[in-house]
């Protein structure tokens, strides 16, 4: 059988919140129930945080009350920053039972046991996990917080996309948190939590004192230590340069800064009100190519004789007693609790928010035993919506566009990237330089039969006495006749070189079809 919690309706607070400006105390915040601005899923709707910079709460009552006894709780839901977040909460509340709760009045200082769920302000990354324990021998309540996930959580606020957000609460007192079904935080509710459920057994005396004669100084200065005669305190530590020569040229006569000569008074100056107007300073044009204008100084340099206050060498502390700590006694307020996963009761779940951020989307809240029940949960609802906007995704080209324009840097990388293959490949795939007199023989397979193009390349001098063109005759030139195209072969090698390379094109049925000769201009 399920333990499979739902929730009745949802109840807007009509209450204020404590020590707080009455301008701003009222839950006066919006909700309301809508689809999803981007990847909407038809017919799907959530519960809407609408309002920015005000107190928002709404809660609803369980069918029936979660107990703490020998099933797990597991809580999940559903949240997506539609425009982003600033400073605000997205957090849930599973308020206590108790027989004077009024959804009606439901605040912040309404009792609740779990705090749950994702926080915001500044760069300031958050999941809470927060629980509330009572004290066994004063009745009273604590906060206890999880420590915080080493996981960087900042795309969950800023990607906006529906994230899944689950807690799990075991008997054997531990917990997970998991963010879209993978665990961000693991631990022990009674190791892992700040502060401790249990205090600790024994604390320092409050009562205890240091002794007037404790002697805590690792290091004394040496007593028999004296100040040698020849130690001169009074000694500066800087002095000028002796050797130090005044550059040539540089110009004693000359300011470093000079009135601006074409600046003039403006019109509106009134000297009896702002006094006598001076043109404002400028950096003395003779100065630039001089070493240096003005008065010269000698440079300063350390003083060799420097020595400075005499002090005694430190020595090892005969008396040191080490560091001084009250004792320990016992703690009268130690108690040990060794299940707090059976915390108080839970009746109801709560929102209770404060953000300077607007469209928060909440969905898919569900409260249960079963993980299976929770995974099934998740597969009709954070699923779709995963499908949905997988589907709506960009392409891979339009995603590094998009990156670029957030950070321009970007585009050195992609243009680093592309440039270096393309170099490479002409780096070592180019042909090396031929000389005037060289021929170039290509191959190439012509629908079978073995074909052979033969290309000149002509001097720059030889080229310009040509006006550097192919004519059309020599663009027209074709031969046909075998013993022809062998007479040409012999003008770029020999007749084994042309008898290898018509064996490389793999036809060997019959001579050449045709040759064409072309001028290339070489550069």
């Amino acid at each position: 059988m399920t333990n499979t919690l739902l929730i009745f309706r949802w109840v807007l607070s009509k209450t204020k919140k404590e020590d707080t400006d009455d301008n701003i105390a009222k839950y006066d915040g919006r909700w309301e129930v809508e689809e999803l601005k981007e990847n909407t899923v038809p017919g799907d709707r959530g519960l809407v945080l609408k309002s920015m910079a005000k107190h928002h709460a709404i809660s609803a009552m369980l069918t029936k009350p979660f107990i703490f006894d020998n099933k797990p709780l597991i809580v999940q839901y559903e949240v997506n920053f539609q425009e982003g977040i600033d400073c605000g909460g997205a957090y849930i509340k599973l308020l206590s039972r108790s027989d004077d709760l009024d959804l009606e009045y439901f605040f912040d200082k309404t009792p609740y046991t779990i705090m749950f769920g994702p926080d915001k302000c500044g760069e300031d990354y958050k999941l809470h996990f927060i629980f509330r324990h009572k004290n066994p021998k004063t009745g009273e309540y604590d906060e206890k917080h999880a420590k915080r996930p080493d996981v960087d959580l900042k795309k969950f606020y800023s990607d906006k996309k529906t994230h899944l957000y689950t807690l799990v609460l075991k008997p054997d007192d531990t917990f997970e948190m998991l963010i879209d079904q993978s665990v961000v935080s693991k631990g022990s509710l009674l190791e892992d939590m700040v502060p401790p459920v249990n205090p600790p057994k024994e604390i320092e005396d409050p009562n205890d004192k240091k002794p007037d004669d404790w002697d805590e100084r690792l290091k004394i200065p040496d007593p028999n230590a004296v100040k040698p005669d020849d130690w001169d305190e009074d000694e500066p530590s800087k002095i000028e340069d002796p050797d130090a020569v005044k550059p040539e040229g540089w110009l004693d006569d000359e300011p470093e800064y000079i009135p601006d000569p074409s600046a003039k008074k403006p019109e509106d100056w009134d000297e009896e009100m702002d006094g006598e107007w001076e043109a404002p300073q400028i950096p003395n044009p003779k100065c630039e190519t001089a070493p240096g204008c003005g008065q010269w100084v000698r440079p300063m340099m350390n003083n060799p004789n420097y020595k400075g206050k005499w002090k005694p060498p430190m020595i090892e502390n005969p008396n040191y007693q080490g560091i001084w700590s009250p004792r320990k006694i016992s703690n009268p307020d130690y108690f040990e609790d060794l299940h707090p996963f059976e915390m108080t009761t839970v009746s109801a779940i709560g929102l209770e928010l404060w953000s300077m951020t607007s469209d928060i989307y909440f969905d898919n809240f569900i409260i249960c035993s079963e993980k299976e029940v929770a995974d099934r949960w998740a597969a009709d609802g954070w699923g779709l919506k995963k499908l949905v906007a997988s589907a709506n995704e960009p392409g891979m080209f339009a995603q590094l566009v998009t990156a670029a324009e957030d950070h321009p840097w970007l585009w050195v990388l992609y243009i680093l990237t592309l440039a270096l293959p393309v170099g490479l490949g002409v780096l070592f795939c180019w042909p090396a330089k031929v000389r005037e007199t060289d021929w170039l023989l290509l191959l190439f397979d012509g629908g079978g039969v073995g074909s052979m193009y033969e290309v000149k390349l002509i001097s720059a001098a030889e080229g310009e006495g040509e006006g550097g063109e192919d004519t059309d005759e020599e663009e027209k030139n074709e031969v046909e006749d075998g013993s022809q195209e062998g007479d040409k072969s012999n003008k770029s090698g020999s007749e084994d070189e042309m008898k290898e390379a018509d064996e490389g094109t793999g036809s060997g049925d019959g001579p050449l079809k045709s040759v064409r000769k072309r001028r290339v201009r070489k550069d």
